[in-house]
């Protein structure tokens, strides 16, 4: 794990590939359980069933195998993929710990894919399964629209320069993070084929209609304050995006790309979203009750998920001075986190409100 994660190039630069109190008011909480399975639940009892979700449950899995496999190398102490002069080709324990960790995160997404597709799966515990999910949805989204982003960025020729000038050794070949974010790209929309109807079968019920009367006022100060720490913190990346380098620091402003750029902007994006929707589930209304939560999730889980994930890669092995993070940096990282976990606290109360009595 590198810093470099931080503001990721998601595989057109030369990052290291990384990869996911009681409420007040009368309700407590959800019991998403299936033992007693509706007719929707019913009919999801043979998700494995439908061609489309083992084709998409074979792609995810296959699209696992070129991290893993340059992960088991890396643990093993293969240097494949590492350039001569990488500093990654002498790792310390930080950064053995870290390979270790992320070859585990990205193998449980072949069990993800058995959760949701074989007839048992339904009758696991919710939250044995909304927990990596909701990592899942938080480490791959950003990943998804960031690569995808810097593929057009690159194509339009504005992607090409990656801070060469610098005089750093690079991480990685060239081939490596293209590899890998190709592969996480493929895991996100696949999973996201997996795990929409399986929610829908499941717990549709709680997102049907329109959203309905303003939550409790505690919550829709949780939606107040993630508006508010999303909205500074989405202007710090959309600072960043847009070629500033306050806060930066002079090496890493020196390296800084059109690649970065737009996984700062994509960071930015999901922050400020995660914001917005919570006053959104907070204030109700006659609006569909599909889409809020739907964007809610999506947008809390990249926000929590990558801010925390910013931090640790922050905090992990030293790289040299281009690699360090500067105070002003941490900042963000950390109000994305707290804006991310606000937004899913307001989901989970938005959730609690329409379970059925």
């Amino acid at each position: 794990m590198t810093t470099r994660e931080v503001h990721p190039t998601y595989g057109l630069g030369r990052a290291e590939p990384g990869p996911p109190g009681s409420w007040p008011s009368e309700p407590g909480p959800p019991d998403f359980r299936a033992s007693e399975p509706g007719p929707a639940a019913s009919r999801a009892a043979s998700p494995g069933t439908g061609r489309a979700r083992l084709v998409l449950g074979a792609l995810a899995v296959a699209a696992t195998v070129p991290y893993l496999l340059l992960k088991t190398a890396w643990v093993a102490g293969s240097h494949v993929g590492i350039p001569a002069g990488s500093v990654l080709r002498d790792p310390g324990p930080v950064l053995v710990t870290a390979n270790a960790v992320t070859l585990a995160m990205d193998a449980s997404v072949i069990l993800l894919v058995l959760v949701l597709t074989r007839p048992w799966g339904i009758r696991v515990p919710a939250w044995l399964l909304t927990v990596p999910a909701f990592v899942a949805t938080g480490l791959l989204t950003p990943i998804l629209f960031g690569f995808c982003g810097q593929l057009l960025t690159r194509a339009l020729g504005f992607g090409a320069a990656t801070g060469g000038g610098s005089g750093q050794e690079a991480f990685l070949d060239p081939w490596v993070p293209d590899v890998v974010y190709a592969g996480f790209t493929v895991q996100g929309l696949a999973l996201a084929g997996l795990f929409v109807p399986y929610a829908r079968e499941r717990w549709g019920r709680l997102w049907q209609g329109v959203p309905g009367a303003r939550l409790p006022s505690s919550t829709g100060v949780m939606a107040a304050a993630a508006a508010a720490v999303g909205a500074a913190v989405g202007g710090a990346h959309f600072y960043w995006a847009f070629g500033g380098t306050a806060g930066l620091g002079g090496e890493r402003a020196a390296s800084w790309s059109a690649e970065a750029s737009v996984g700062s902007a994509v960071h930015g994006l999901c922050t400020v979203v995660a914001g917005v929707v919570a006053v959104l589930l907070a204030r109700g209304g006659r609006r569909g009750a599909w889409w809020p939560p739907a964007v809610a999730w999506t947008s809390s889980a990249a926000a929590a998920c990558w801010g925390l994930w910013m931090l640790i890669a922050s905090a992990g092995q030293d790289f040299g001075p281009a690699e360090q993070d500067t105070l002003v940096m941490y900042l963000p990282y950390a109000g994305q986190m707290i804006t991310g976990l606000l937004s899913a606290a307001v989901l989970t109360r938005f959730l609690i409100s329409r379970r059925p009595a």
